[in-house]
């Protein structure tokens, strides 16, 4: 099908069709990211990249509708900032794990690849159509079109790895400060970090096959599922619940030493901690932190969290869980059972969500709430 507008006929097809739809609602997810008021950082650093992911589906777009064979002089329009797709991700993750996190000019380093493609692009659009012609020949499409192209498969590979070394560090230590985790582990950012590596695979087969065929775009689908990835990207990262409580830094510490000797928990330490959690009943406040844990016990949070850790063989999440269970399969087994439902009980205990406390009542009973009444 093809469609006349103003002086261009547009060769609309399925593939074109999609790229309307992605390329327009990325635009729209942008716009609504960058005015949204939590996460604030984060939220703009993941509407650049949407932007810039959009722009560099516009140039699929032209080309898979035949409006650069039309009017080739449009080509080296600039559009393209895939080079800065793989820093913007990492230092999406850095700041919406640490609200402390602020941008620095030592950070510019890490975009002074897609600086040089956006300034080479910049220049190329203002030159005339026969020194575009001579450079497409003679320089990008044996040079800089494969250095682009190879470099954003490089740097996107590099910045996913840190990327997903520095979310699992943060899952880890989310499981030893918090007691309720659903909201603020990310467990669908990991998701999606995976899937960009999976997309990478694709993006090396490309890669093989345009330097050992020389196939350019025969076998290109990687733009298009880009895309597709990161609006569900910008999506997820919109209904992400704030995390301004959230002040995750990487230590040095984090990794110890395999010199150093193993950590031996303290018992009276222990004792201490099991006695205030009890006493006091603190897994019954859904929002328990470890950071107030160690203030009831007037310790420093790492020593009880390194107590926790070695001597019980726990997380402090699960630590917390345990009672919280322990305490719904009492309350179960009493009275209470007749007077509210087994949600009910559960938000008593210290659970907020019901998906998490199906989950963990399963995890350390191995059966479903309903079922362990029966």
């Amino acid at each position: 099908m093809e469609i006349l507008t103003s002086s261009v006929l547009i060769n609309f097809n399925i593939v074109v069709a999609i790229l309307v739809v992605v390329i327009s609602q990325s635009l729209f997810t942008s716009g609504i990211l960058w005015f949204s008021s939590q996460n604030k950082l984060s939220n703009r650093l993941l509407a650049v990249l949407l932007f810039a992911i959009a722009l560099w589906l516009v140039d699929d777009f032209m080309r898979a509708s035949g409006i650069y064979r039309q009017h080739p002089q449009l080509y080296f329009m600039p559009l393209f900032y895939s080079l800065g797709f793989g820093p913007l991700i990492y230092f999406y993750l850095l700041s919406l794990t640490n609200h402390k996190f602020k941008l620095q000019p030592k950070y510019l380093l890490h975009f002074i690849p897609v600086m040089l493609q956006a300034g080479l692009y910049f220049f190329l659009c203002f030159t005339s159509y026969p020194f575009k012609n001579w450079y497409w020949t003679n320089i990008h499409g044996p040079y800089t079109y494969r250095l682009e192209f190879d470099g954003t498969w490089v740097s996107l590979i590099v910045y996913l790895v840190l990327s997903f070394r520095l979310l699992q560090k943060y899952q880890d230590w989310v499981v030893n400060n918090f007691s309720e985790v659903s909201r603020i582990r990310l467990q669908w950012l990991k998701i999606i970090l995976a899937i960009l590596l999976v997309l990478s695979v694709q993006w090396m087969i490309e890669v093989v096959l345009r330097d050992g065929a020389n196939s350019y775009f025969d076998y290109n689908y990687s733009v298009e599922i880009l895309g597709v990835v990161a609006l569900v990207l910008g999506v997820f990262g919109w209904r992400q619940a704030n995390l301004s409580d959230i002040s995750y830094e990487q230590t040095r510490d984090e990794t110890p030493s395999p010199a150093l000797p193993l950590f031996e928990a303290d018992p009276l330490v222990l004792k201490q901690i099991q006695q205030v959690i009890t006493d006091q009943k603190l897994y019954l406040d859904p929002t328990l932190t470890l950071v107030q844990l160690a203030g009831a016990v007037k310790l420093n949070p790492k020593v009880v969290s390194r107590n926790i850790n070695a001597g019980l063989n726990k997380s402090f999440n699960d630590l917390i869980n345990q009672y919280r269970v322990d305490e719904v399969k009492q309350r179960l087994r009493s009275a209470d059972v007749e007077k509210l439902t087994i949600m009910g009980i559960a938000y008593e205990s210290g659970f907020n969500s019901k998906t998490t406390f199906n989950r963990i009542f399963k995890q350390f009973t191995g059966s479903a709430p309903s079922d362990f009444m029966n």
